[in-house]
Order: structure tokens, then C-alpha cells, then sequence
């Protein structure tokens, strides 16, 4: 963080302005969700680090509600993309038009921008379209820009993609790449709701009452809590503790353990200790805290791993999960040797408070 102590306090103000806004977001969110509150929190986490999420889940859990009254409560501009066989590149980025020029004189190309143009984009059933329509969304997620005809057109800011896909209907679908699959900070699972939970559901859904939701921020001001969330400073041994956890992943490792080497194929590449450290930073400064622990790694391992590790045919065959290798790569990696949770948060915390 920076050293003035002017600049510390407005980092601290952000931090409790980001808390507040979390839950501003998540009481609107009520209004019209019912539970799903682990979800939102991920998603969140996400937004404010500025990486994209792919929601896996069942038909029929409100996934595609749930992100749209997500961007009323952010006043942020909602696409949502529909995923099909007969989808082009082109129904997603746009295409150029021949048009005639302003002077009536000759005609000219314009480019008219396609629905990947906003703010938070839904790419509905994305692996339902074939991979080179898939692959119309990389540049966009990963660089922020489309190119067409050689020329490049910036996207809005912020820019955040949310896919969904079916775990359980795999006919007449194109599993993601692992380039791609790795462009999503976050792979989150929504499961069914609980049977209180349902029951509010469906009385909720079958009267003739209608939440409306208010907006709680807008888009600068999520641009600004993105660059604290950036600031929350990390003690070396929480980092090394997160670059541990991604690197037991991979089974040619030394550290890896039996269970490991017995089932995974290969693991997590960079970018999960990347995102593993950015998603902790995130989810600290929501709870309103000035540093990272290692709870907030261990709580987002599952999401950050879970798509990128490829379980081998012996996984397959017992029935073993890559959840299952999260859990037992978590309980396998300790923190730091000799030192103790405590003494690791106080460190952070003093270093987040120095001028």
C-alpha cells in the first residue's frame, strides 16, 4: 500500500466502502434470489478482482436471474449471449456493414459492435456452440479487445463474463479448452437450494409480487475498489502458501503427494497461484479486512483449481474428483514451517499499516 498515511486511510475507507457495498449488493440480491449466498460471494470475489466465472450447474437454479440482477444492483450494462451450434464468431464480436458515407458520395465500412460489447456479459450454455465460436470469447476475456478485419476495438470497462453450462447434458455439446477453460479466474458450483429455501421459492415465484432492486454502485466506482482490492498487501509465507497449494497439483513435483501422483493427469498451471492470491486479496477487502490469511486461500482453492487439473482414468474409475485432490492437496500443505497463523496475520496487518 502506498505510505502516505493520507492514502492508507483512504485505502481504509475503500476497503469499509467495499465492505458495505457487499452487503448493499447481496440485501438487494435477496429481493429477488433465494439463498445461493456462497455463490454470490464467489461471484463478487471475482468482479472486484477482475476475473471471469464459469457457473456450473443444473437447468433451472436461477443462474441466468441471478447475474442479471447482479448488473441492475451494479447499474452496469447486461448482455446476455445465447450459445447454440449455429452461433459465428461475428453474432459475437460484431461485424463491418458497407454503408453509405455521410456525403452521399461513395460508401464505406462500419463496424457495428456485437452483444460482447458490455459490461457483464452472460455466455449462456457456452459449451453448447462449437470451439472456433468459443473461441471468439478469448481475446475478449483475456485481452480486454476484439479484432476485427486487423483492427482492434477496446471493450468496456469493467468488462466481466459470466458463462453457464450444464454438468449433467453433454449431447450435442463442445467441452471448453483448456486455453479457455483457463481464461475463468473462478469455476463455481450451484447446487440445489435447500428445502426451506425452495419452498421460498416457490412462493415467491407463483404470486403476483414483484421485487424491484435499487443499484448500489456504479462503474467507476467499481474501477476504483478494483485497484484497492490490487493494494491489499500479502505476507510472503501466505504467498508461498498459495504457490504450494497450485504447485502440489502437478504430479511430476517432488512435494506432490501419493494420492496425487495416483490420480491426476496434470495440474494447475501459474495463473491458479496468480488467481489464488488476487481472489484472496478480494474476498479479504470484502470482509472488510486490511490483509490476507490463510483461510481466504483454503476457502477459494476449490473454485480456482477445480478446472484446472485433469483427474487420470484411475480418478475416473474409483470415482475420484478433482474436489476430492483440492481437499486432499489443502490438508496435505501446510503453511509455514514454525510459524503459526497468528503471528502470520499480524505480521500482514502491521505491514498494511505502515506509513
Amino acid at each position: 500500500m502506498p505510505n502516505s498515511a493520507d492514502s492508507q486511510m483512504s485505502d481504509e475507507q475503500a476497503i469499509q466502502r467495499l465492505q458495505l457495498a457487499k452487503r448493499n449488493v447481496l440485501a438487494e440480491l435477496s429481493k429477488v434470489i433465494v439463498g445461493q449466498t456462497a455463490v454470490m460471494d464467489e461471484i463478487l470475489v471475482g468482479l472486484f478482482s477482475q476475473g471471469h466465472c464459469l457457473l456450473v450447474g443444473v437447468p433451472g437454479l436461477a443462474k441466468t436471474l441471478m447475474v442479471r440482477t447482479l448488473a441492475s444492483t451494479l447499474s452496469l450494462d447486461f448482455r446476455r449471449i445465447q450459445f447454440t451450434p449455429d452461433l459465428m464468431p461475428s453474432d459475437i464480436t460484431g461485424t463491418e456493414l458497407i454503408q453509405q458515407s455521410s456525403d452521399g458520395l461513395h460508401r464505406e465500412l462500419k463496424f457495428v459492435p456485437g452483444p460482447v460489447f458490455g459490461n457483464i456479459i452472460l455466455a449462456d450454455e457456452i459449451n453448447r456452440t462449437p470451439p472456433k465460436t468459443q473461441a471468439a470469447m478469448l481475446e475478449a476475456m483475456q485481452e480486454k479487445q476484439v479484432t476485427v478485419s486487423g483492427l482492434r476495438h477496446p471493450l468496456p470497462s469493467p468488462f466481466f463474463v459470466l458463462a453457464t453450462q450444464n454438468p449433467i447434458e453433454q449431447e450435442g455439446t463442445y467441452p471448453l479448452p483448456e486455453a479457455q477453460l483457463d481464461r475463468f479466474m473462478l469455476n463455481i458450483l450451484v447446487d440445489y437450494p435447500s428445502e426451506d429455501e425452495e419452498l421460498a421459492i416457490v412462493q415467491r415465484t407463483t404470486s403476483d409480487h414483484a421485487d424491484s432492486v435499487a443499484a448500489t454502485l456504479d462503474a467507476d466506482e467499481i474501477a476504483m475498489l478494483c485497484q484497492v482490492v490490487r493494494r491489499v498487501p500479502v505476507a510472503d509465507p501466505i504467498a508461498r502458501y498459495a504457490v504450494r497449494i497450485a504447485r502440489q497439483t502437478r504430479p511430476d513435483q517432488p512435494a506432490a503427494s501419493e494420492f496425487v501422483q495416483q490420480y491426476v493427469m496434470w495440474g494447475a498451471g501459474p495463473r491458479a497461484s496468480q488467481y489464488l492470491v488476487l481472489g484472496a486479496k478480494a474476498r479479504a477487502a470484502l470482509d472488510g479486512r486490511l490483509f490476507v490469511c490463510e483461510d481466504d486461500i483454503r476457502a477459494l482453492a476449490p473454485s480456482v483449481l477445480r478446472h484446472r487439473l485433469r483427474t487420470n482414468y484411475n480418478a475416473d474409475s474409483e470415482g475420484i474428483t478433482a474436489d476430492d485432490i483440492i481437499q486432499n492437496v489443502i490438508n496435505s500443505t501446510s503453511l509455514v514451517a514454525g510459524g503459526s497463523r497468528s503471528e502470520t496475520i499480524a505480521k500482514a496487518f502491521r505491514s498494511a499499516n505502515t506509513d
